[in-house]
């Protein structure tokens, strides 16, 4: 192994100054992120404040990111077009002192070359199959056109025809409380078909998406019947031209629910915003049933991810 050519930067003697997310941040924080190269689902601002504990950092013309993710602390690889180096250099110098190890998160193949280049020798890169992004055309999934798709259409015209009168109705006021009940009650169901789930996190995200729906930007529809849900979809801008569907729920005892509210989604969305090229579906977290059911849908596209790990934390191991 070479020698590691990573220099501390002087006067960095201090952790960064991390602060928690909160919603006032919004605003600055999606000037970055709406700027950005394709970024990976974990950078929507709606994920990272639903999803626990993620402070930020504005330095440097970028944004640093500290998350806490499956019990370990990582950091998001950088964005912004600012001096990336040097905010990568103070993250090494942050992890240091914090006594964690530097595990950097969310990289693409553009920022893996960016790593190897400006820092050689200092990380060591795995590729991270399981938190790779689904990314479709949002024409595709409206319209299911072709025989590629007949299958999807076969599903959502057995749901049609079973219930001729449902509505697409935004989720809104009038609708949430029809939409928290079916998310009630799917809970409750899967507390008896898979005791052994935690869902105990995706639970506390919804609750916090109902309760500040409208200021994390968020867009939603709900298939509803005779004044029941009978399925929902959530999700939020990631840049000019996509969306990041984040939630999906509908009644397990009605077929062909959720080929309905993905299509009636991806629509509704290719409605209100023309603009919008690309839904993304974020990953499937190497479950092998839901990484069959992304595929099925064939994907436009794949953001590829790595994490980086120092080396010379690997050479202790």
């Amino acid at each position: 192994m070479g020698k590691l050519c990573y220099n501390p930067p002087e006067g960095c003697d201090n952790m960064i100054d991390f602060q928690r997310l909160d919603l006032s941040q919004k605003a600055a924080y999606e000037q970055y992120l709406m700027n950005a190269t394709e970024r990976g689902c974990e950078y929507s601002f709606s994920n990272l404040y639903l999803w626990g504990k993620q402070h930020a950092a504005f330095i440097h013309g970028c944004v640093a990111l500290f998350s806490h993710f499956n019990g370990r602390s990582v950091y998001p690889f950088p964005i912004g077009d600012g001096d990336k180096r040097q905010v990568i250099a103070e993250i090494l110098e942050d992890a240091k002192e914090r006594g964690i190890p530097c595990r950097i998160i969310g990289i693409t193949n553009e920022e893996q070359a960016f790593l190897e280049s400006e820092f050689p020798g200092v990380f060591h890169l795995r590729i991270d199959r399981n938190s790779f992004d689904y990314v479709y055309d949002i024409n595709d999934l409206a319209d299911l056109r072709g025989r590629k798709y007949q299958k999807k259409r076969n599903h959502f015209n057995r749901f049609q025809a079973m219930h001729p009168d449902y509505q697409v109705l935004p989720l809104n006021e009038e609708t949430r409380p029809a939409a928290m009940e079916l998310v009630k009650s799917w809970y409750a169901k899967r507390a008896e078909t898979d005791p052994e789930g935690d869902y105990l996190l995706e639970q506390l995200a919804l609750k916090r998406v109902f309760k500040h729906f409208d200021e994390l930007g968020m867009e939603g529809c709900v298939l509803m019947e005779g004044g029941q849900a009978l399925a929902l979809a959530m999700g939020s801008r990631m840049s000019p031209t996509t969306f990041d569907i984040q939630f999906e729920k509908g009644r397990e005892d009605v077929d062909g629910a959720y080929a309905a509210i993905n299509c009636e989604f991806a629509r509704y969305l290719r409605l209100k915003y023309p603009e919008a090229q690309f839904l993304n579906r974020e990953e499937d977290m190497g479950l092998e049933g839901l990484r069959k059911a992304k595929l099925s849908y064939l994907p436009h596209h794949m953001v590829e991810k790595y994490w980086a790990y120092l080396v010379e934390d690997l050479n202790e191991n």
